[in-house]
């Protein structure tokens, strides 16, 4: 039996129905259950609410939200392995590799080390900026065909979640194969937002226009939603990535034997939040 934490996120979410749908038993674990699969509630601050939920589980996909504030990596993996867990596979970010000292991923990287001496097996897996970001834009998409972003010309290869999901699932299905490995995850190539906006705009059949905020702008927006240094550090790889996080990684392929998806086709998949 699986154990997916994070489930009804962007990558929770098609993880177990790629699992589901392959026969694997799952368990699918979110602050608020629901009712389409077997779902249990549990607080990942809370690691002993855990316990009930890992029962008679051989693996863990342990997806972090934000940058694991408030959270206890080696209690909750002392909780896993006490209830008989084997593997564990972990969410991370690029970020924790391409900017080992930035306050805003001291969180995952802890995380990273924690899973690394558990004593588990363990595979983790780094994304790059995810595709869904765009969904910030999708109000002022619908409302006046406008996306306002920063650094509108610097491109990064950002990734389709459901391909971390795909990349999840094989890992998941496979685990001696993936055992002791990091994956980098990104997108076929780099696209900046400029061009996100034109994509989504090809998308939905209508010019979107694209404004340029001030990076002090833009950070006013973030606070709004996630911790200082988590908005500092964002901003950080939006505004000067490095060529390492600009690189196009081969992992996608490596392990699904096909390409990534690009952002056009995750803007065509995701139009009729647009429209």
């Amino acid at each position: 039996m699986i154990v997916i934490t994070g489930a009804t996120g962007n990558v929770g979410r098609p993880l177990v129905e790629a699992l589901t749908a392959g026969g694997e038993e799952v368990t699918a674990v979110s602050r608020h259950a629901t009712a389409d699969v077997r779902h249990r509630a549990a607080d990942l601050t809370a690691p002993d609410s855990l316990r009930p939920v890992l029962e008679g589980a051989d693996a863990l996909y342990l997806l972090i939200a934000g940058g694991g504030e408030g959270l206890d990596p080696r209690a909750l993996l002392g909780t896993a392995r006490a209830a008989g867990v084997r593997h564990v596979v972990l969410q991370s970010s690029q970020a924790t590799g391409t900017r080992p000292t930035a306050p805003s991923h001291a969180g995952l990287r802890g995380f990273e080390a924690a899973v690394r001496e558990s004593g588990l097996d363990w595979t983790v897996l780094r994304p790059g900026g995810f595709a869904s970001n765009a969904h910030a834009w999708a109000e002022p998409v619908r409302t006046g065909r406008t996306v306002a972003a920063p650094f509108g010309d610097t491109g990064l290869p950002v990734v389709d979640p459901q391909d971390i999901a795909e990349v999840a699932a094989a890992v998941l299905r496979d685990r001696a194969h993936h055992a002791g490995r990091t994956y980098e995850l990104t997108g076929p190539e780099t696209i900046t937002p400029r061009e996100q906006a034109r994509a989504i705009g090809a998308a939905i059949g209508e010019e979107v226009r694209f404004t340029e905020l001030s990076r002090e702008q833009a950070r006013e927006q973030l606070l709004a939603f996630m911790p200082a240094p988590v908005a500092d550090g964002t901003l950080d790889i939006l505004g000067g990535p490095s060529a390492e996080e600009q690189r196009v990684s081969g992992d996608v392929e490596r392990v699904l034997g096909r390409p990534a998806r690009p952002f056009g086709l995750w803007a065509a998949r995701n139009a009729a939040v647009f429209r």
